[in-house]
């Protein structure tokens, strides 16, 4: 279908957001035509707030609007949860974690020229007086576990006990439907009841 000009760059932005395709940009797109002026002039402006205030906490990496996050000034960073990118941080807190946080800002990745030094890894290190325990809650993907086993052999030697979220079977799903490597890790992490 051919749309307005408008309408046509306004779908072509929205469809360059995550997981929206065309049809879903299109949705939003005309949403937004529709709506009164007032309602796009406060979207947009929220949007543009968002951009101009979000920074990064100096202490932990996530994303805050002044100086330090609400984490690194309310929490004992006792316990560190070490996640890839910010947006892994509320992942976590639906859960129920209760320490801090540090963000890498990515995995070690070399096919993509990531290594060590292109994430926040030094600045763990520099924060890591009085911590007893440091969460490896990286993705279980190859990147995820590189990272998670590099911080481990980095750390472990400090006498900091380092751990992994475990992995396995999902909640609510059956066996029959799991794949041999979620299995092999289910049956290697197996818990006492």
């Amino acid at each position: 279908m051919k749309h307005p000009d408008s309408i046509q760059k306004l779908i072509h932005k929205f469809s360059l957001l995550p997981s929206v395709g065309q049809k879903t940009a299109a949705r939003y797109a005309y949403f937004f035509v529709d709506q009164p002026q007032d309602f796009c002039d406060q979207f947009c402006q929220a949007m543009q707030q968002a951009k101009q205030n979000i920074r990064f906490c100096k202490t932990c990496f996530c994303f805050c609007e002044g100086e330090e996050c609400y984490f690194c000034t309310t929490r004992d960073a006792g316990t560190i949860c070490v996640v890839a990118y910010p947006k892994d941080v509320s992942v976590i807190e639906k859960a129920g974690f209760k320490g801090a946080y540090h963000v890498l800002g990515g995995t070690l990745s070399p096919l993509d020229g990531r290594g060590p030094d292109e994430l926040r890894i030094k600045q763990l290190l520099i924060r890591l007086s009085g911590t007893q325990e440091v969460i490896m809650a990286t993705n279980p993907d190859v990147e995820g576990e590189a990272t998670a086993m590099y911080l481990a052999r980095l750390l472990t030697p400090m006498g900091i006990k380092v751990t992994r979220l475990a992995q396995g079977i999902s909640m609510g799903s059956e066996i029959e439907y799991a794949d041999e490597a979620t299995l092999s890790k289910a049956l290697a992490q197996r818990t006492d009841i």
